[in-house]
């Protein structure tokens, strides 16, 4: 019991440092100036291979790569879970770099719903009423924000649906994270590489124009890399439930840094749009809580009824 309940912690403090730390991003990427959002994401590509090689390496895990290069159907969906990973990627530096951190924030919140959504149109799912309620408070919640931005929030919706799409296509290949990365990295890393030479002919790229600012570059795959790791080690000793809740640490802390740090405007319409959004992730929470706790119980009477 003890050795089970120090797991469940360690699984709990990695969870929060992977969403802390993807909640923190809005504050890095600026760093990375004047480079713009495609030199930032190629480079984050190129690095990200380095960091994620350099930990399985340390590992030793690589008995997964052969079997994987005989199933041509899991590499192509990795392949396509790059090519939307490199898109939600680069909307996102983009968004934070422009100045709209809050509706990057509002992708994430987002997710779970356009999330469920995918689980019914595409895997044939049967949501229960309280997860219909989400998701009509959620795109109720589009409206008004479209009305409040005088637009519909492409930024928010192309992170949410991308990172929903790319969310699809892990789960279809079933590799671990860290795998998974490397994989989707050495897919992007030609095109990425091939975009950094073309920059730096043209005299246009930042990778060495200076050692305090090639570093950064460097660590974004580094920062790319940790948290994925620390979700790992997450996922392997948390519920999924937890982990569901634990998500929505980063888009509180994107917004809060949109709000308090870069001092985005927030008016009215807007906070109303964001408060319908919270009120279908209160609806989901909920569920999912009342879901596990009925689970729990009925768990030792299945016990009692096999033993």
């Amino acid at each position: 019991m003890a050795e089970g309940a120090r797991e469940a912690r360690i699984g709990l403090w990695n969870g929060f440092a992977a969403y802390g730390m993807w909640g923190l991003f809005p504050l890095f990427w600026p760093l990375l100036e004047p480079a713009g959002a495609l030199d930032i994401l190629a480079n984050r590509m190129v690095w990200s291979l380095v960091a994620v090689g350099a930990m399985l390496l340390a590992r030793r895990r690589w008995a997964w790569i052969r079997p994987l290069l005989r199933q041509p159907r899991r590499l192509g969906l990795l392949a396509l879970a790059a090519a939307t990973v490199s898109v939600n990627w680069g909307v996102y530096i983009w968004g934070v770099n422009s100045g709209h951190v809050v509706e990057t924030s509002l992708g994430y919140f987002i997710n779970p719903l356009v999330t469920i959504a995918f689980g019914v149109l595409v895997l044939r799912e049967r949501l229960r009423p309280a997860q219909w309620a989400a998701v009509g408070v959620g795109a109720a919640a589009v409206l008004v924000l479209t009305v409040a931005y005088g637009r519909p929030p492409w930024i928010a919706l192309a992170l949410a649906f991308s990172f929903a799409t790319y969310g699809l296509l892990k789960k279809k290949v079933g590799l671990g994270g860290a795998e998974s990365l490397a994989v989707e990295s050495a897919v992007m890393f030609p095109f990425a590489l091939a975009f950094l030479v073309y920059l730096g002919v043209r005299g246009e790229g930042t990778l060495g124009h200076g050692w305090g600012h090639s570093a950064l570059l460097v660590l974004s795959g580094v920062i790319t890399a940790v948290p994925l790791m620390c979700f790992g080690a997450a996922a392997l000793r948390v519920p999924l439930t937890t982990l569901g809740l634990l998500q929505y640490l980063a888009p509180v802390f994107q917004f809060l840094i949109g709000v308090a740090v870069f001092h985005e405007t927030m008016a009215p319409a807007r906070w109303a749009g964001f408060a319908l959004v919270w009120v279908a992730l209160v609806l989901l929470s909920g569920d999912a809580l009342r879901r596990m706790r009925a689970e729990r119980r009925r768990a030792p009477v299945l016990e009692a009824v096999a033993g």
